[in-house]
């Protein structure tokens, strides 16, 4: 039975030292002007807050225009670790969205951030406040799609199998056929010696590069987790993604892919030897524009098993009972980004499919430090971390070294949804 959703519901929902942040996207109304195009002004952000005790609280945070030219800009600046200003962007951004806000928080220690737009392009614990000292020193920051998921996540769930870890799928190496053989021939040649993903018309011209390194990662994970189910090479299939009946964890290291929209232009290149693609296409459904590359993607396969989970496909899997989520591939946090509709894509497909919480990465990172963040991470987990505290341990831990501390290392994985530890614990 569905509990109606009220204020004082979620209220009660939210921790003693946390406090909900919760973003949305309005175009205000001028009602002198009758004309409904010009009576709508350009839109804003706005910014409500709610703790568990005292009024619900916002602030105006001012056009949407600027702002998500801010986001743009830092992204730019967090994806690239040899550029020197991302402070300095993330002082700015930070100046706009979040001071507000901190006027309203007050001694909380725990951020709910419900972002909205451009903002869920963004790790909040990468901008810097006005003390120059990033988010992630002073708060733990979890994600939600939305205040109401506070609701959804006091649901009992249990976990029907162990943990699932699927790695270094075979993407094959497709075969070039019939006249175009010579052409074709070079230019596998070409994407071959490269190793890196291409970007291309559509899904049957991108070319998935092998990710070795993610054989590393998954038996860095299993060691910590030994009772664990590897699925790795030929076995890391369609089919047997499809198969999986809510395990406790599902680790899946593999390239994500993004299709952009064709109306809105992409400058976004993903660097060399990361995991990740993107692409145009004209597929509609923002669910079927992203997606898991799996055994066997590079090949065209007639029928069911065609290497490729999409999103959409993901939304069906029966993930109610899994605890944790976590997307070890690259670029899989951005879906196709709607005002008021939040973001679609891997990480909305896999909150729908059940999964109490999800980590993904907002950039594409290498092999080896993703092998070094997720090794430490679960071996938090393990310990009895918190989701979201167990993430922050190990940024905490690689901002102090001298070689990590640029955000493009630390600052990629978000953590979603529940943040409590694996066994339910909330402290």
């Amino acid at each position: 039975h569905t509990e109606a959703v009220t204020l004082a519901g979620i209220k009660s929902a939210i921790p003693a030292q946390a406090v909900l942040v919760e973003y949305a996207t309005y175009r205000p109304f001028h009602p002198k002007l009758d004309e409904e195009d010009t009576a709508f002004g350009a839109p804003h952000y706005i910014a409500y807050v709610l703790r568990r005790q005292g009024e619900l609280q916002w602030r105006e945070l001012g056009p949407a225009r600027g702002i998500d030219a801010d986001v743009a800009s830092l992204r730019a600046a967090l994806r690239d670790p040899r550029r020197r200003d991302a402070q300095k962007l993330a002082r700015t951004l930070d100046e706009k969205i979040m001071r507000p806000v901190r006027e309203l928080t007050g001694d909380a220690t725990q951020l709910l951030i419900s972002p909205d737009g451009q903002l869920n392009l963004i790790p909040f614990e990468t901008l810097v406040d006005e003390n120059q000292h990033y988010l992630l020193e002073r708060y733990s920051i979890d994600y939600l799609t939305t205040g109401r998921d506070l609701l959804r996540l006091q649901e009992v769930r249990t976990s029907r199998s162990g943990p699932v870890i699927i790695a270094d799928p075979l993407f094959g190496e497709p075969k070039p056929v019939g006249a175009a053989r010579a052409k074709s021939a070079s230019q596998h040649a070409r994407l071959s010696a490269r190793r890196s993903v291409t970007t291309a018309g559509d899904l049957s011209a991108i070319y998935f590069a092998p990710l070795p390194g993610t054989a590393l990662e998954a038996n860095a994970i299993k060691s910590q987790f030994p009772e664990a189910t590897l699925l790795t090479g030929k076995m890391a299939t369609e089919s047997a993604v499809k198969r999986i009946t809510a395990p406790s964890i599902l680790h899946v290291a593999t390239h994500g892919f993004f299709l952009t929209d064709p109306r809105r232009a992409s400058t976004d290149i993903s660097p060399e030897n990361t995991r990740g693609t993107r692409s145009d296409s004209e597929v509609e459904n923002p669910l079927l524009r992203a997606g898991l590359a799996l055994t066997g993607a590079n090949l065209s396969h007639a029928g069911p098993e065609k290497g490729i989970l999409t999103a959409l496909e993901a939304s069906n899997l029966n993930l109610w009972g899994t605890r944790l989520v976590t997307l070890s591939a690259c670029d899989t946090g951005i879906g196709e980004v709607r005002n008021g509709e939040g973001v679609y894509g891997l990480r909305r497909a896999f909150v729908l499919a059940g999964a109490e919480s999800v980590v993904m990465s907002l950039w594409p990172v290498s092999d080896y430090a993703t092998r070094e963040i997720m090794a430490s991470y679960y071996q938090g987990l393990k310990k009895g971390l918190g989701r979201g505290e167990a993430l922050r341990q190990t940024k905490l831990a690689m901002l102090k070294r001298k070689d990590r501390q640029h955000p493009f290392y630390w600052g990629s994985f978000i953590q979603s949804g529940e943040w409590a530890s694996l066994d339910g614990k909330r402290n």
